[in-house]
């Protein structure tokens, strides 16, 4: 079987790691960066040779390209380029999350931070806020703020930044994080960016020790998202679970039994010919 992973650090240790398992299996793996080069993203991929599978792990608008180009001529792409560019968009993850009745801090959408100024003194959501890039992408704007004068500061640096205003949850300072991989859950720990953690480490929690009801959160994300390998970062409010971000394939890191569910992933979601339309 053939397993082309889409990416631009095919060193990442669960990516790495898969590929490993799936070379010992003898199945074949190749890594295709999408945002090599000026010309169109499906240049270096044949429509007659494709893979069996393409595990989409870049979210770059050249990397959705591709991906629904592959999608058209019938390969199998996990996450869905429609799946991946939902969880990118964190307005539209708000509404369909609301829509779901998933647990998300109430949210509102600007054009430009620098909208917010406006109400900088009574901001609808109150005081601490948080402020996000309304696109998520690495080095994107995430941000705490306390009051006007902090809302103003940041302003002046990401005046032209889309971005959500989201209500600050209290929370217990640590950020758990559930990763799941065709409905195997895995879990860990981080301190809060935005909260106040105890001192000291902690071990990440094992996802029998978790309560029901964040498991079944996490898998009930991914039905409504449409995703087979995601992220659910979760905050504890007063023992309830609330989505703060949801992530297509995001950089799992640390549990064991990741690399060898992700190729099991692959092995069974093989391309099964052309759309219908196109036959």
């Amino acid at each position: 079987m053939r397993v082309c992973l889409l990416t631009d650090k095919p060193d990442h240790p669960l990516l790495a790691a898969t590929a490993s398992v799936l070379t010992e299996a003898e199945h074949r793996v190749t890594f295709l960066n999408p945002d090599i080069g000026t010309g169109s993203p499906s240049e270096p991929v044949p429509p007659d040779d494709l893979a069996d599978v393409y595990l989409l792990k870049a979210h770059t608008p050249r990397a959705l390209a591709l991906a629904r180009f592959l999608e058209s001529h019938g390969a199998r792409v996990v996450n869905s380029a429609d799946a991946t560019e939902l969880c990118q968009d964190r307005s539209r993850t708000a509404v369909v999350a609301e829509g779901a009745g998933l647990p998300m801090p109430r949210t509102w959408t600007l054009d430009a931070l620098s909208e917010a100024l406006d109400g900088a003194e009574r901001p609808e959501s109150g005081y601490p806020l948080m402020v996000k890039s309304r696109h998520s992408r690495r080095a994107d704007l995430v941000a705490r703020v306390d009051g006007p004068v902090e809302l103003r500061d940041l302003a002046a640096e990401w005046s032209d930044e889309p971005v959500v205003l989201q209500e600050f949850v209290a929370n217990s300072g640590w950020d758990h994080k559930l990763w799941v991989i065709a409905g195997e859950v895995f879990a860990g720990v981080r301190p809060a960016p935005v909260g106040a953690p105890p001192d000291g480490a902690r071990a990440a929690p094992l996802v029998g020790e978790l309560p029901q009801s964040w498991t079944r959160l996490a898998l009930r994300t991914g039905e409504v998202f449409g995703l087979d390998v995601y992220g659910v970062d979760v905050l504890d409010r007063e023992g309830a679970p609330v989505v703060v971000d949801i992530n297509a394939f995001p950089g799992i890191r640390g549990p064991r039994g990741a690399p060898a569910a992700l190729a099991a992933l692959a092995l069974r979601s093989p391309r099964t010919g052309p759309p219908a339309h196109e036959v």
